[in-house]
């Protein structure tokens, strides 16, 4: 046995610490292990298949092994990542599939021990207790992730890619319809059968994805919502609550915490 394969099998995990310019990201790709990927400031997109997920530093996301994904800072982003090995006693714990997490001030500061460690060994008592508490500290959040069109047809993905760029892009359905040459009944089936929701809940999934962000940085919600291009406030909120199970100011107030 040579001395890097005995390295590799008394690892549980390895770490890395990255910085991002913003616009800066990768293109698809996949690892062998899995990833526990969290942005400790700033904002990262991260799309893996049909969705995609906005990171702020309060959520994070699992990726298990060979799935493949990409990421995109928006705005300036420092990353940290877990990479979990794939024989780990550990990934019987975690999920499968993608799923988003909340991160906890106590998940936090453990990922930035562990990542100052660079590798958590199998053979040190001390990092597995530290990677035992990780694994119990996580907290899967409901999937907020928003489908996006992969493969799909070209009318839906233009109309998908310009909200995406403009949440707050005040044109209704029937008009965004003709700007890529469908009807709005047209377009509206293909939010359906291609992505699994009505054209108003991907545009709710879409404002909450974006609104995130700017909740946990501080900013007011009257703000965020008339950026997002709500009438007012209340509506906003009611949406934000329909999906997040929290009013906008609690979720600020978490940021906090």
């Amino acid at each position: 046995m040579t001395l890097m394969t005995q390295l590799s099998a008394d690892l549980s995990a390895w770490t890395l610490a990255r910085d991002y310019a913003p616009g800066d990201g990768t293109g698809p790709h996949a690892h062998a292990e899995g990833q526990l990927i969290v942005a400790i400031s700033g904002v990262m997109t991260l799309q893996c298949g049909d969705r995609m997920w906005l990171l702020p530093p309060q959520r994070g996301v699992w990726m298990p092994p060979g799935m493949a994904h990409c990421m995109r800072a928006r705005g300036a982003v420092s990353l940290r990542t877990l990479y979990v090995m794939p024989d780990s006693l550990y990934m019987t714990r975690l999920p499968a599939e993608p799923r988003a997490l909340t991160v906890s001030a106590l998940l936090r500061e453990l990922i930035l021990r562990l990542v100052r460690t660079e590798r958590v060994r199998c053979s040190d008592e001390r990092e597995q207790r530290l990677m035992q508490l990780l694994v119990d500290e996580l907290a899967w959040s409901d999937d907020l992730s928003l489908p996006m069109p992969v493969n799909a047809d070209e009318r839906l993905a233009r109309v998908c890619a310009q909200l995406a760029a403009d949440p707050s892009d005040p044109r209704g359905l029937d008009t965004l319809a003709r700007a890529v040459g469908a009807s709005g009944r047209t377009l509206s089936r293909l939010f359906v059968s291609e992505l699994g929701m009505s054209y108003q809940l991907w545009r709710q999934h879409l404002s909450v994805m974006n609104a995130l962000p700017r909740l946990a940085a501080g900013e007011p919600v009257s703000t965020v919502a008339l950026d997002l291009g709500y009438d007012n406030p209340g509506a906003f909120a009611a949406m934000f609550r329909r999906l997040m199970r929290r009013s906008p100011s609690d979720y600020a107030r978490q940021g906090k915490d």
